[in-house]
């Protein structure tokens, strides 16, 4: 005998965003399903049957909403029936990239009110090694007044969501899974392998799943970093970065990357979470760190770039026009959490107040709410001094950029994307 029957899970998710909207609904199409979430304005967009997002496309939420009794709340009364609760909140970081926990420590609080004995806890949150048992759970022992497996039990699944990827959809992505026990373990893992195409893959313990998560992300940001380091150098070189890749990857051993911007919610600040508590144990993880702080100077060198560029041809920096394409940490989505293009736009912004943002994506009041920017959805008429492409939006792809920028203007390609007789530098 299991732990409980899979047709018995009554499922909550804490937290409808960009994780835990596309996870609910998912779930909603096997087990009753409640999504819950502190801003009434989400809750109210979403039973309305919209996912600004952009996550869950209408069609899908409408159908959860009519066909699968799929139900989104502010109202805790309404998640006390539930038996498995899942916590997807974010894990920023603060002003000073020290982890920040608050997100947590207030969806435990939640659970903590609500949670009955038998019931399970699953947090998808990125964090460091021992987050989950040594500071979420502990709220929820203090709140419920229950013991921790003993009253109830806990998992942890890490979040593979890739914003506006419509290819690796959340029931594609294989998931890591783990329990507080082996029998929750067992369940825990069943109920994320019945929704899922490519299955699950369980980790030992929760740490060791907490572990594998932050350390997905923080290869890639080391990755990254090394092509932005050799960006760095071809460019002082006069050679072209990508011609170099090209070449190198024709190699069957090369793994073929890009430099670019390190932004949005996962690459650019799971890392810290790791950092810091690496730290505890007397570790200094020098590369991370280098890294981490090689790939958020970018947006400020492809600024200078430019600059440098425009002295080139003899363009006048102070007072130019200057257009950047997009603001959405990457192509295809309204995601502007962490974008990097907003470090670009206040590098330039010291040599002149005419630079105009261009985002047919991202909404123009989050934007200026998060970063104190006006930006347009409309192509500008007028021309520029010079013109960033910093997002590959589908947009910008067929656009004659060089129509946008003045004789003798200067085009930089961040992404690599523009015909090459047309641009002044790329990284």
């Amino acid at each position: 005998m299991g732990f409980r029957a899979l047709n018995d899970t009554r499922i909550c998710v804490i937290g409808l965003g960009y994780v835990g909207l596309p996870l609910a609904r998912l779930f909603s199409t096997k087990y009753p399903t409640i999504g819950f979430d502190m801003n009434q304005d989400r809750v109210d967009a979403l039973m309305g049957g919209h996912d600004a997002t952009l996550e869950v496309s209408d069609d899908l939420l409408q159908e959860a909403i009519r066909d699968h009794g799929f139900v989104c709340t502010t109202d805790k009364d309404k998640i006390r029936g539930c038996n498995f609760y899942v916590v997807a909140v974010p894990t920023p970081v603060d002003e000073n990239n020290r982890p920040d926990l608050q997100p947590l420590w207030g969806a435990s609080q939640s659970v903590g009110e609500v949670i009955s004995k038998g019931d399970v806890v699953v947090y998808e949150s990125t964090v460091y090694p021992g987050v989950t048992e040594e500071e979420c759970l502990p709220v929820v022992e203090r709140v419920s007044g229950l013991k921790f497996n003993i009253d109830f039990f806990a998992g942890y699944s890490p979040e593979r969501i890739n914003p506006g990827d419509k290819l690796h959809t959340v029931e594609k992505i294989r998931k890591v899974t783990s329990g507080s026990t082996p029998e929750v373990a067992d369940y825990v893992d069943g109920v994320y392998n019945s929704v899922l195409v490519n299955g699950t893959h369980k980790a030992p313990s929760i740490r060791v799943a907490e572990a594998s998560k932050i350390i997905e992300n923080s290869q890639r940001d080391v990755n990254i970093a090394f092509m932005n380091e050799l960006a760095k150098i071809f460019n002082a070189m006069g050679i072209d970065t990508h011609d170099v890749i090209e070449a190198a990857s024709s190699k069957w051993n090369f793994i073929k990357l890009s430099p670019g911007l390190v932004g949005g919610h996962c690459i650019s600040v799971d890392p810290y979470y790791l950092i810091q508590k690496a730290q505890v144990y007397g570790v200094l993880p020098r590369i991370m760190s280098t890294s981490r702080r090689l790939n958020d100077g970018m947006g400020a060198y492809v600024a200078e770039q430019t600059i440098k560029c425009m002295n080139k041809k003899g363009v006048l920096v102070k007072d130019a026009k200057i257009l950047i394409l997009g603001i959405t940490f990457k192509e295809n989505c309204p995601d502007i959490r962490n974008t990097k293009i907003v470090d670009i736009y206040h590098t330039l912004a010291e040599y002149t107040s005419n630079v105009t943002v261009y985002d047919p994506w991202a909404d123009p009041g989050r934007v200026k709410h998060a970063y104190g920017i006006d930006i347009v959805n409309k192509m500008p008429e007028e021309r520029f001094d010079a013109v960033i492409l910093g997002v590959a939006h589908k947009e910008f792809q067929n656009l004659d950029v060089k129509s946008l920028a003045k004789e003798g203007g200067v085009i930089y390609d961040v992404k690599g994307i523009l015909p090459r007789e047309i641009i002044d530098g790329r990284l």
